[in-house]
């Protein structure tokens, strides 16, 4: 691996582990054995089984091994939206996740803010079936705090939410008995590369879908009761990619080992030096404003000379995030997830305070 630390959001650092896991992979042949073998049953169940000790699901709550976060869309429109949901939308990700149901031909509605904006008004439309709310706008670092998703859930008992956990899990605490699905990909806070997604169902979820199954198509072999079906045996219902659920089962141990509140508490530190490092220094100011509101894997900052920063860092073998989107020329985006050390964050801290 290269002396270069990156703190971009996604691909991200990889985790410190990955390397040795990866070579522990090769040489037991992990990416040449069947993946109807009981050897590969068991590499699927254990990291079923640290995922759900990590992440602390409830009871009822099942685990789906997807291509990407991006497929989590697809699939919660095509087997839970009937005609329609509703999406909190203040930033890309957000925005996105209605765009795919609007591509499904769905009566889909939509509570925007800017960019980095927080939501004053909670209100969800009768007709949606399915709330769609993103916990951690990686765009724009923006976070939904747990106050918001329960005051949710408390508001309309009987309409699913969807919570986009991209970048947010395990590095912050998520009250997942508030939510029926959510869903991550694994190149940014789990440290590994892309090609990956885990998508979380409940129960609930499996009855809509099941209900809806007898009179539509819900999309072939990754339709949700095809992916119980298997997924009660350990399996999948396709070849998947065997080898990133093997890394992330050995990545997940790993992190549960470290101690699940010590990485918490960790991020809570880097966040809280990284957060003073953009409010003393007269090129950077905070994008999101709210100060309840400001992701603590994710810090985002505008400044006038963004691109001649990121340029900087990056001879110095650090390599921050850009802006993204509109805000490409204008963000620096860093970070902070539990494969980057307090004392590489400090370092960053302190060079960023020496730049002029």
């Amino acid at each position: 691996m290269s002396n270069k630390i990156y703190f971009t959001p996604g691909p991200a650092q990889l985790f410190y582990t990955f390397e040795d896991h990866l070579k522990k992979a090769i040489s037991e042949d992990i990416p040449s054995l069947s993946h109807r073998s009981s050897a590969f049953i068991k590499v699927v169940q254990e990291t079923d089984e640290a995922l759900k000790e990590l992440l602390e699901l409830p009871e009822g709550y099942h685990i789906y091994f997807l291509n990407s976060a991006n497929e989590a869309w697809d699939r919660i429109v095509q087997n839970l939206v009937e005609t329609s949901s509703h999406h909190f939308a203040n930033g890309s990700f957000s925005k996105k996740f209605y765009d795919f149901a609007i591509a499904h031909n769905k009566q889909s509605t939509l509570t925007e803010v800017g960019d980095g904006g927080s939501f004053d008004d909670l209100s969800v439309p009768e007709q949606a079936e399915l709330i769609g709310i993103t916990k951690n706008e990686t765009s724009v670092g923006h976070s939904f705090s747990e106050k918001e998703i329960e005051q949710i859930r408390v508001s309309y008992p009987d309409k699913l939410i969807a919570l986009d956990v991209v970048s947010a899990v395990p590095s912050i605490p998520v009250d997942f008995s508030k939510v029926d699905t959510a869903y991550f990909s694994v190149q940014k806070a789990f440290g590994l590369p892309a090609g990956l997604g885990v998508w979380i169902v409940n129960e609930k979820c499996h009855e809509v879908a099941e209900k809806r199954a007898k009179n539509t198509s819900l999309g072939s072999y990754r339709a949700l009761p095809n992916l119980k079906k298997f997924g009660a045996k350990y399996q999948t219902p396709e070849t998947p990619n065997m080898l990133y659920i093997y890394l992330l089962g050995k990545i997940t141990q790993d992190m549960i080992q470290m101690g699940v509140q010590r990485m918490r508490n960790d991020t809570t530190y880097k966040a809280a030096i990284l957060n003073q490092a953009v409010e003393s220094h007269p090129l950077l100011a905070h994008f999101v404003e709210s100060k309840d509101h400001r992701s603590k894997t994710t810090i985002v900052a505008d400044s006038p000379r963004a691109r001649e920063i990121l340029n900087h860092f990056e001879k110095k073998g650090l390599i921050l995030g850009g802006g993204y989107g509109n805000h490409k020329e204008k963000h620096i985006r860093i970070a902070n997830f539990p494969t980057h050390s307090k004392e590489s964050v400090e370092m960053l801290c302190d060079l960023l305070d020496k730049v002029e």
